[in-house]
């Protein structure tokens, strides 16, 4: 078997991120025949088959094998290639213009509310930082975080996966919200059993919003009416608006309407209710270069960048 070549590497993660050759191939800016010519020197190197044949859309056992020590290799080539980029001069002394090279960012849906504020100061400082967010659900972000995609996240909530790290940086404000016509829109002090009533627009399974919700139904041991249950925050705020119904939405997702006034705070006691947003890495690594950067910039910047009104 000969040695490993990144830029193979490079390819085959690329070709099974993507679930297709021509998908890859758009991504790496090459033809899909040399992409799949690369595939098969890879193949030939060592000596097995990646992708099951004829359509070549699933991995066989030994490329499941291959695309593991894959990205954490290219990761690790990754980390490198940023921690040298601070000697890149003509002199080999430190560069003193700042963080360099691709700064890869995952959030979850809600946090990018804010996260194009977070990167646009943060790119306002490091001006020779190149810039990616991804969006994503929470398991799908705490899973490229884990297969070596990603190197930095952003969520809600810390991780229960022994392997990642979370530390807290913002406070995350929870509202009841209500179109302006509401009945319920002028009254203050209201308590939980004052929605008792209310139609309710969730938040689909499974997401962050709505777990801490039914967290705080049960806290409060009070049912409610579920009217209608939505996917995503933007469907539930034209739901709301529309008058079909009160919603428990984080406050970074309706900013906008707020202050258009197309949708109002609910003054409900011990409201608003807060979790943390936590910046996430892998234990088993050590950020340097951009990340590294990006990381100090969080803990000092990023509670008053992320800070949002909820009257």
């Amino acid at each position: 078997m000969k040695h490993l070549n990144l830029r193979h590497l490079r390819i085959f993660e690329t070709i099974a991120s993507c679930g297709s050759f021509s998908r890859a191939a758009e991504q790496l800016d090459m033809s899909q025949p040399a992409v799949s010519m690369q595939l098969r020197q890879l193949e030939t190197d060592l000596g097995t088959v990646l992708f099951e044949r004829p359509q070549r859309q699933r991995l066989t056992d030994a490329g499941q094998e291959l695309l593991q020590h894959a990205r954490v290799l290219l990761a690790q080539a990754r980390a490198a290639e940023e921690a040298m980029g601070a000697y890149e001069t003509a002199t080999g002394q430190p560069d003193q213009r700042g963080a360099r090279g691709l700064l890869h960012l995952g959030v979850v849906s809600t946090a990018h509310y804010f996260a194009p504020r977070l990167l646009n100061e943060f790119h306002r400082r490091h001006p020779e930082v190149r810039l990616k967010l991804t969006v994503a659900k929470r398991s799908e972000v705490l899973a490229m975080l884990q297969e070596h995609r990603l190197d930095i996240a952003i969520t809600g909530y810390p991780p229960s996966e022994a392997d990642l790290e979370a530390a807290s940086f913002a406070r995350h404000p929870h509202c009841i919200v209500a179109h302006p016509d509401h009945p319920l829109a002028l009254r203050r002090g209201l308590d939980w059993a004052d929605l008792r009533d209310e139609h309710f627009i969730f938040r689909e399974s499974g997401s962050a919003t709505r777990q801490f919700l039914e967290h705080l139904l049960q806290s409060q041991s009070i049912q409610v009416k579920l009217g209608m249950e939505l996917a995503g925050n933007e469907t539930i705020k034209q739901a709301v608006m529309c008058g079909m119904g009160i919603s428990f939405l984080s406050a970074h997702a309706f900013q906008v309407e707020l202050n258009a006034g197309l949708m109002v705070v609910l003054d409900v006691k011990d409201m608003p209710k807060h979790i943390d947003w936590c910046f996430l890495q892998r234990r088993d690594t050590v950020l340097t270069g951009v990340n590294a950067a990006f990381r100090q910039f969080i803990f000092e910047e990023g509670a008053a960048l992320a800070a949002c009104k909820v009257i």
